[in-house]
């Protein structure tokens, strides 16, 4: 996923001197192709996240950039969040906040480098577009929207390595938009991020059973697509959303709210991460600790059916 981006982004600097990559001093797997081909639309603010979003929010407001910061996401997130608030959403300037490590995927460096807050902190910031693309498939996408939509942006990206949620590729993404991936009417899940694997592994042996049960990736947590959740709320007995993020204001509690606001909308079951980690491990460990791989999502849903 994070080469997906850097490839779709040096594409687009290419074409567009405005667009400038800012990196916090690492991504040095992926950024060194970037670096050498635009050395004029590149800079390494070392280990100094809030001047690099201060440095990102001036060269947007004052020269006109479109600027992306690239950094593991609680770096670039919560050291610099007033810098965010204030620099950038505040002025409204052209930055896009790039988060490498969603979730859990440092899970072996513990609770520091766990980015399980962080969609509902950016998402409680004005005018901010939040977007946890599911596969490098819908990683190209966003970051084509990203560029062609001025403003603020949070972008949360895995590492490398996630299999492909999209296996034909996907040629369209609205921003906004839930992405369809399998049609069903026993019941309709709604997943964030590369857990959208896991749960259509889940979706596709319950299916082979006779339980035919809708997926829908959710690649963007604001702007949500309210109209398609109450849409498809009247039309199936439950749904179920799956997120590797606290249950506080993440994907769960944005649909809870859709459906408190419809009244007599069917029943809500949210799978999410605990609010204390008291347990560390792998991403893949983790996933299981907490059900929520694709065991753990077809158990959940034997018992919802």
């Amino acid at each position: 996923m994070r080469s997906a981006f850097i490839d779709t982004l040096t594409t687009l600097a290419k074409a567009d001197p405005r667009v400038t990559l800012l990196v916090g001093d690492l991504g040095f797997s992926v950024v060194e192709g970037y670096a050498e081909a635009l050395p004029r639309q590149y800079l390494n603010a070392g280990v100094a996240e809030q001047n690099m979003t201060g440095l990102a929010a001036g060269l947007a407001l004052g020269v006109g950039r479109c600027v992306f910061t690239y950094s593991i996401a609680n770096f670039n997130t919560m050291r610099c969040l007033e810098q965010i608030r204030h620099d950038v959403c505040y002025h409204r300037a052209d930055v896009k906040v790039v988060a490498v490590g969603g979730g859990v995927t440092y899970g072996n460096q513990g609770y520091t480098h766990f980015a399980v807050e962080d969609l509902a902190i950016m998402s409680a910031l004005p005018g901010m577009v939040v977007a946890a693309p599911a596969d490098a498939a819908e990683a190209r996408l966003i970051t084509e929207l990203a560029v062609a939509s001025p403003g603020p942006w949070y972008l949360r990206l895995g590492r490398d390595g996630e299999p492909a949620l999209h296996a034909d590729g996907l040629e369209r993404l609205d921003l906004g938009a839930l992405v369809p991936v399998r049609q069903g009417s026993a019941g309709a899940v709604l997943a964030v991020g590369p857990l959208a694997v896991q749960a259509r592994q889940a979706v596709d042996l319950l299916a082979g059973e006779g339980h035919p049960l809708a997926l829908f990736s959710v690649p963007f947590i604001k702007p949500l697509d309210t109209d398609a959740i109450r849409q498809l709320a009247r039309n199936v007995p439950f749904l179920l959303t799956v997120e590797e993020h606290s249950g506080n204001g993440g994907l769960g509690s944005a649909v809870a709210g859709v459906l408190a606001e419809m009244g007599g909308a069917p029943p809500l079951v949210c799978m999410h991460l605990p609010e204390r980690h008291d347990v560390i491990g792998t991403q893949a460990f983790l996933r299981e600790h907490h059900g929520l791989d694709a065991a753990g999502i077809e158990a959940t849903l034997r018992r919802v059916l």
